[in-house]
């Protein structure tokens, strides 16, 4: 039930009709008794700017989820920002701070590394290859950075997003070894596909399979089938792994801590999602 006292949370993207945050953020909620609801609003590019603004002088506002294509437009629009979104290049939660400027943080990444570790991988001191220097890829290694891993080696075909991502880690992360690696997974702990491929069933596989040890941990981000075909043949290899879709109940219950709200587990949240 909405009422004159529920808190608004805006999700921000364009065009809306993909939207999946709501099927488990308004479950959750009601579920818990909590007064808030989280509302898609379709904001075209032209119009983000000025909108966003707009929606955070509402007096029921709570925070905003931002999707694509807006992730990156909203770096320029905020007065504070957390490391990772800047290491990242993008934001997918803004909040107002306690002076009444926009804080943006990202949280890709945080649910992507939650994963790992509820898993009971080791994270400190991995060794990390990252396939895809993108929006998601930047996010994870950023996150796989904060979270102490030695080494992160990353692969891109666009190199000048390859050398942006290192650079932006060099100075945040000085402390992590950030090198320009291959698709060539042998000798690392954990391996990312940070990359569309396995969205269609023609792709190509994102890195060489063949290459897997069995002691390596392979994470992915492709949503779109649980077990895509690196999935499969990591699993063949006797890998362990995170299906994509991990990151996606992972990070919520981040957001839930950076808007104020109570938090949950995201085994809770996949049991009362509103999707399969």
């Amino acid at each position: 039930m909405i009422s004159g006292t529920t808190q608004l949370i805006a999700h921000l993207g364009y065009p809306t009709e993909s939207f999946k945050a709501p099927l488990i953020y308004n479950p959750y909620f009601e579920k818990s008794g909590i007064d808030a609801v989280v509302v898609p609003m379709g904001c075209r590019p032209e119009d983000y700017p000025s909108f966003l603004k707009l929606v955070f002088r509402l007096s029921n506002i709570r925070g905003a989820l931002i999707t694509m294509p807006h992730k990156m437009t909203t770096m320029s629009l905020l007065d504070e920002v957390s490391t990772n979104a800047r290491v990242a290049g993008s934001c997918n939660a803004v909040k107002l701070g306690a002076g009444g400027g926009l804080v943006g943080d990202m949280f890709d990444g945080e649910g992507f590394v939650r994963g790992l570790l509820r898993k009971g991988q080791q994270v400190a001191g991995a060794d990390v290859l990252v396939v895809g220097a993108g929006g998601v890829g930047s996010a994870i290694a950023a996150s796989l950075a904060g979270a102490g891993v030695r080494r992160i080696a990353l692969h891109d075909d666009n190199k000048a997003t390859l050398k942006g991502l290192r650079n932006r880690l060099n100075t945040y992360y000085p402390a992590t070894d950030v090198a320009i690696g291959s698709t060539d997974p042998a000798g690392f702990d954990i391996v990312v596909n940070a990359t569309p491929l396995g969205m269609r069933k023609d792709d190509p596989l994102p890195l060489d399979v063949s290459r897997l040890s069995s002691a390596t941990f392979v994470g992915e981000v492709v949503m779109k089938e649980e077990i895509t075909p690196l999935l499969a043949a990591a699993r063949a290899q006797g890998c362990a792994f995170q299906v994509g879709t991990d990151m996606l109940f992972e990070q919520i219950p981040a957001y839930l801590e950076f808007f104020g709200f109570p938090t949950t587990t995201a085994d809770d949240l996949r049991s009362i999602a509103l999707f399969p």
